[in-house]
């Protein structure tokens, strides 16, 4: 973790309390999303494509759960999880994975740090 995903989780928890505080009902987003940023940026190290599939189909979730009323969050995390695991599960199934337990997981690890596996 480095001191920029500090400040990032500081910030946004600072802004999770602020929003909680003036009853925002979308305030469940932003622990949302940092929380995953953490999960995928400093557990799991998901390839940044990854990332913005999962971006935009929480996008795409959140704008659909709000233009049919719903402004909670248990149905978008519901629906967001399996989009969260397949995501992971690409990761760790890939020969460039070198995210937690990777040396148990990726049999190819040290070809990819040595630099014999490309993206």
């Amino acid at each position: 973790m480095s001191a920029l995903d500090g400040v990032v989780l500081l910030l946004g928890t600072i802004l999770t309390i602020w929003l909680r505080n003036e009853a925002f009902p979308l305030r469940w987003i932003v622990p949302m999303a940092l929380g995953h940023f953490f999960l995928f940026c400093n557990v799991f190290l998901v390839w940044r494509r990854l990332e913005l599939a999962w971006a935009v189909a929480f996008v795409i979730l959140v704008g659909v759960h709000l233009a049919a009323g719903y402004s909670d969050w248990l149905s978008p995390l519901v629906m967001q999880t399996p989009i969260t695991l397949f995501v992971l599960w690409l990761q760790i199934r890939s020969p460039w994975y070198h995210g937690i337990f990777a040396r148990r997981i990726n049999p190819r690890l040290d070809e990819f740090q040595a630099g014999r596996i490309n993206h």
